[in-house]
């Protein structure tokens, strides 16, 4: 138990602590209430851990249980600050923010009272009844307020990470209103008087009843409000790392294209001076470039462009796939670089490719290009004397 209990608060508290401290990029909005949220279930679970409870019950006993109930809260305004923060706007946000410190506040010292007073009483149930009425009223509140936000917030995000973790975090809220209804049932066990529920027994099991209300059901919803709050930040540099390797990649693959439509137009190659100073490392930048170079030399191709070598490529390759598409698109434009090499424009002129008319951003442009390029030097061959290229594969 210390072991799990320990270990988890130890990764929560380095994550607040790298959240708030250990970020070299400019802080996002809603740092602080993450570095709030991560040291509050830190806390949380570092009190449920026997060692823990016991080195600080032996200063103040049974402050353990106000020591996790206060953090349990504190983790639950966070959660909800966060949430704030990142779908409302600055002045929306900070006025149900301090809404809610107002309400942890008035909770928090409310229950320091009651439990002071429930120790002066010899742990009187009816105080100790009062002060989980105290604390169960927030933490719903809180958790209902969350997770009617998550729900509501995963229906219209279009980002899969976002969306997925705030799928996360409802189920973490899930977890959380069991833990609530488990401490309902021993509210009214007490105000009722039947004392059905051991509350003040130790867990040395997280199967055990009634342990897997009282400890694992808000291990759970921890875990996974925490991992769904924070999955698009880690994430997001993955995803980074994975975008610019893509676009090394088209690049790379897209030079021999380029190459032969640079060498036949060398006025296509654009001038450093029109993009942004300092971007001339970047992949986005390079790749963005490359594909404009060729879209241009394609462009300029469109005198040569043969209506007959197209037809002629039609029959060859299945026009009807994307891929068949892009190898008639690789022969007429090879067959036209050929006939721009000797001066002779075309009698009839290639209809426009509709796959590339229909590509609207830069990595469908791209795809598009990608799928061009490759035709352009695996499926299509060599010109003949009349012009055609000849197929290599279909």
């Amino acid at each position: 138990m210390n072991a799990v209990f320990l270990g988890m608060a130890c990764l929560l508290a380095a994550a607040a602590g790298y959240w708030i401290l250990g970020r070299k990029t400019p802080r996002p909005t809603g740092t602080w209430a993450m570095g709030a949220l991560l040291g509050s279930f830190a806390l949380a679970f570092a009190s449920y851990a026997p060692l823990f409870e016991n080195a600080v019950e032996a200063v103040v006993p049974h402050v353990a249980r106000l020591l996790s109930n206060c953090a349990s809260l504190a983790a639950a305004t966070a959660v909800l600050a966060v949430s704030f923060q990142l779908n409302l706007d600055p002045a929306e946000a900070q006025r149900r923010i301090r809404l809610r410190l107002v309400l942890f506040t008035t909770s928090v010292v409310g229950m320091a009272a009651l439990f002071t007073y429930e120790q002066m009483t010899h742990r009187s149930p009816q105080v100790y009844a009062l002060y989980l009425l105290l604390f169960i009223s927030y933490l719903s509140f809180a958790i209902v307020d969350f997770l009617l936000q998550a729900v509501r917030q995963s229906k219209s995000t279009r980002r899969s990470s976002i969306r997925i973790g705030l799928r996360m975090a409802a189920a973490g809220c899930a977890f959380a209103l069991v833990y609530s209804v488990y401490k309902l049932t021993v509210l009214i066990s007490l105000g009722l008087g039947f004392h059905l529920i051991p509350d003040h027994s130790q867990c040395s099991s997280l199967i055990a009843a009634p342990c897997v209300c009282s400890v694992t059901s808000p291990m759970l919803a921890v875990l996974l409000i925490c991992l769904g709050l924070t999955l698009p930040a880690v994430v997001y540099p993955i995803s980074q790392a994975r975008r610019r390797r893509w676009e090394a990649q088209s690049f790379e693959a897209l030079g021999s294209l380029w190459q032969d439509l640079t060498a036949a137009m060398p006025e296509i190659v654009l001038s450093s001076a029109d993009f942004a100073k300092g971007a001339s490392n970047d992949s986005d930048f390079l790749l963005q470039r490359r594909v404009i170079e060729i879209s241009d030399g394609i462009l300029a191709l469109r005198p040569y462009r043969s209506r007959r070598v197209q037809e002629t490529a039609q029959g060859t390759f299945d026009a009807g796939t994307e891929k068949g598409s892009a190898a008639v698109e690789a022969a007429v434009v090879k067959a036209a670089l050929t006939a721009s090499k000797a001066g002779r424009f075309a009698d009839e002129l290639a209809l426009p490719s509709a796959e590339a008319a229909s590509r609207k951003d830069l990595r469908a442009d791209t795809e598009w290009l990608l799928l061009v390029a490759d035709a352009y030097a695996h499926r299509v061959g060599r010109v003949a004397d009349d012009d055609q290229p000849e197929p290599v594969g279909a």
